[in-house]
């Protein structure tokens, strides 16, 4: 780490940290970072409020579409595995968004390592949108829940799995050492603890202060960050935390917000953006750059459920040209959330025989509705392809932030 890049820091301090590397088997004598609590909202420029305030407006028109939803979970599960894949993605665990959005329908053991860690995403985000749903307040013991499940059968599950770190973690190391490191987060131990309980404390404190949600999300975001409080999984809990935040503070309702596409395809300014904070305590760089990100996101996740809704609406006109009602309308109504489907995954689903559902399937293919996409007689596999042609469309780009 470039120990004079931080040295000045208004926002931390360095701390030293010696010890032996286990990779190399070499001794080290060096420093890390340690972030200050976080206070009250930082001084910002009037620009920057006027793209938290634009981001605002585009949460607000997520809502509203939201709203327009008769069966919301129905759209948040795609959602959910979009963001899955892509906040997986930036940490270098890829896997397809089709693998992801069929995943149910792949048996255990044909699915990759890395399709099981983005599908341990999806279970650790469902458990954290549950607990907040239900009213309860973020802990550092949820967090540590989650962390475990993150990890679950990967080479990160070990006894360290669902525990605060006791050892040094470091970021972008460039070579052997952790010297070499492009950042090395606050050292284990009881400070680290008590940072990581500060933060959720604030967090927490939400309701008693007078902190937009949005420049709070982006502290937070930070913060958690900054601090690494865990042997792995850091910036998929950290970009998770994001949307646990916009929940606990009602700016959100559902969670059908998506962050990581739009910070994957900035990976370098995302970066970039968080060490700023740390060397310079450059608040206002990062909440304008944050702001941004959450208000590309949520307008992109809007004209998303509206096409989605929109798809919806010609699969049932087309079923109503041709007379058809029954099982086929119920799975056309519910491709927007599955848009990859068994015969007898539809007959688990709904309840009927498999005959009912292979009639069903069979009427959808005739409509155009789904496709068949192995070729098989047996074990076929269907896709909706408008409802996939709309998830796997790339963000689109904005000219600038």
């Amino acid at each position: 780490m470039d120990v004079a890049r931080f040295i000045n820091s208004p926002v931390g301090r360095l701390v030293p940290l010696r010890g032996t590397d286990g990779r190399i088997g070499m001794p080290y004598d060096h420093v890390a970072f340690m972030p200050d609590p976080l206070t009250d909202e930082p001084v910002l420029s009037g620009a920057t409020w006027r793209a938290v305030s634009r981001a605002a407006h585009a949460l607000g028109r997520l809502h509203q579409a939201a709203r327009q939803i008769p069966v919301p979970a129905l759209l948040g599960r795609p959602t959910l595995r979009r963001e899955a894949q892509s906040t997986s993605a930036l940490e270098g665990t890829f896997a397809p968004l089709e693998d992801v959005l069929a995943a149910e329908l792949i048996d255990e053991s044909a699915r990759s390592a890395e399709l099981h860690e983005v599908l341990n995403y999806v279970a650790t985000a469902d458990a954290a949108f549950g607990w907040v749903n239900e009213g309860r307040r973020v802990t550092v013991g949820l967090l540590c829940e989650l962390q475990s499940l993150l990890v679950s059968d990967t080479l990160a599950d070990n006894l360290h799995a669902g525990r605060v770190r006791d050892m040094p973690v470091a970021i972008g190391s460039k070579g052997d050492s952790i010297v070499d490191a492009r950042f090395v987060p606050a050292p284990p131990g009881p400070e680290l603890e008590a940072g990581l309980q500060d933060l959720v404390d604030w967090v927490n404190s939400s309701t008693t202060s007078n902190r937009d949600p949005i420049v709070a999300a982006a502290l937070g975001h930070y913060q958690f960050e900054c601090l690494h409080p865990f042997n792995d999984g850091n910036g998929r809990l950290g970009r998770l935390l994001i949307v646990l935040q916009l929940l606990q503070d009602g700016v959100l309702t559902d969670s059908l917000l998506s962050v990581s596409p739009w910070f994957e395809a900035r990976r370098a300014e995302y970066q970039d953006g968080l060490a700023k904070v740390s060397a310079v305590g450059d608040w206002d760089g990062w909440v304008s750059f944050f702001a941004a990100g959450l208000r590309a996101s949520a307008t992109d996740t809007a004209q998303r459920v509206h096409s989605l809704l929109d798809v919806q609406a010609d699969y049932l006109g087309r079923l109503r040209a041709a007379g058809t009602i029954g099982i086929a309308r119920d799975v056309a109504e519910s491709l927007i959330g599955y848009p990859f489907v068994t015969v007898s995954a539809i007959a688990q689903r709904t309840g009927k025989t498999f005959q009912a559902a292979n009639n069903a399937v069979r009427k959808l293919v005739e409509l155009g509705i789904l496709r068949e996409r192995t070729g098989r007689t047996q074990w076929r596999l269907f896709e909706a392809k408008d409802v996939v042609a709309v998830l796997t469309a790339p963000v689109a780009q904005e000219e600038s932030w």
